[in-house]
């Protein structure tokens, strides 16, 4: 690559992502004030009971198949920790993590918590790398299967070909499979990222990681098609929910308020009322981040007090 074109691809990759969370951002503040809000609650309000009830059961379903990706970095490290005490700990985590920040829940509290039941850091961030490339797996094959034959809808300035989507998907759903490939035919078992050591899969393990991963990222659509009543086809409304997982991160706003909401507005505002969207976005939050958060915050404080039982103990 030469030098004028290696400068280029730098500038570019600093630079696109701010120039996406400055996109998204004015998205934000310009659906903010043309929305109709008094609207937007009538609707919420109307929403029925019975959906809201499978809602939550749905995000509960979700919160049990993400916790048990920490199951995987406990395979794979070795520590002693139970299952159960494993799947609270990543339950408690992930709750936090998706109103906080990834810095507060996906990491912090991992950290806090593990390492009052006698992990050391190393292994605490292992698993965290573990369930983070189970959650990533599930995205690529998912999301590349949508972007090859259901694509979502884009802004006009974002459209691409149909056959570069297609490509782009196929390429997603290759590399996770590659990673499938990789753990089961690589005779080096450890790899080192970034100075920590990451003990790859077998590849038994790893179909599994892709499986699970996918799944949690199927569920996510479906709450929100549930939710929408199913007026709107369940690939769209899958794709539209990973492009804005996609602009939460790149953006690093906290729960991705405001930023979901944004671009299921922009992208779906064609099919329906914009008040009737956000509803649905809004009861997606109140099932999906807030009733897990209240389950988490009385879970977080009995898992600190039977730390310090156990400490006394000692």
């Amino acid at each position: 690559m030469r030098p004028a074109v290696r400068r280029a691809w730098s500038w570019f990759k600093r630079g696109a992502p701010w120039g996406l969370a400055a996109l998204v951002l004015t998205l934000v503040a310009r659906q903010a004030h043309t929305l109709d809000w008094s609207a937007v609650w009538q609707e919420l309000l109307n929403q029925s009971p019975g959906r809201l009830a499978a809602a939550a059961a749905l995000a509960l379903v979700s919160y049990g198949l993400y916790a048990s990706f920490d199951l995987v970095g406990r395979r794979l490290t070795g520590h002693r920790l139970s299952a159960a005490r494993t799947l609270g700990t990543a339950a408690i985590s992930y709750a936090f993590n998706l109103n906080l920040g990834a810095w507060v829940g996906g990491l912090g509290l991992r950290l806090r918590l593990y390492t009052r039941w006698g992990l050391s850091a190393p292994t605490v961030m292992e698993i965290v790398a573990h369930s983070m490339v189970t959650n990533w797996l599930g995205y690529l094959w998912v999301g590349g299967a949508v972007l090859a034959w259901a694509p979502p809808p884009l802004p006009e300035a974002w459209m691409l070909p149909g056959a570069v989507l297609r490509a782009i998907g196929l390429a997603m759903v290759a590399a996770a499979l590659a990673y499938v490939a990789m753990c089961r035919f690589s005779r080096r078992r450890k790899l080192k990222v970034r100075g920590h050591t990451l003990t790859l899969a077998s590849g038994r393990l790893a179909t599994l990681q892709m499986l699970a991963g996918g799944a949690n990222w199927l569920l996510i659509g479906a709450i929100v098609w549930g939710l929408l009543g199913g007026r709107i086809d369940y690939p769209t409304v899958l794709g539209v929910m990973l492009v804005a997982a996609v602009a939460g991160v790149v953006t690093h706003v906290p729960a991705n308020l405001g930023v979901l909401e944004a671009v299921v507005v922009f992208a779906l505002g064609a099919r329906l009322p914009a008040h009737e969207l956000l509803a649905a976005v809004l009861a997606y939050r109140a099932t999906y981040y807030l009733l897990p958060l209240a389950l988490a915050l009385p879970a977080y404080g009995l898992s600190e007090a039977a730390a310090r039982r156990a400490d006394r103990g000692t």
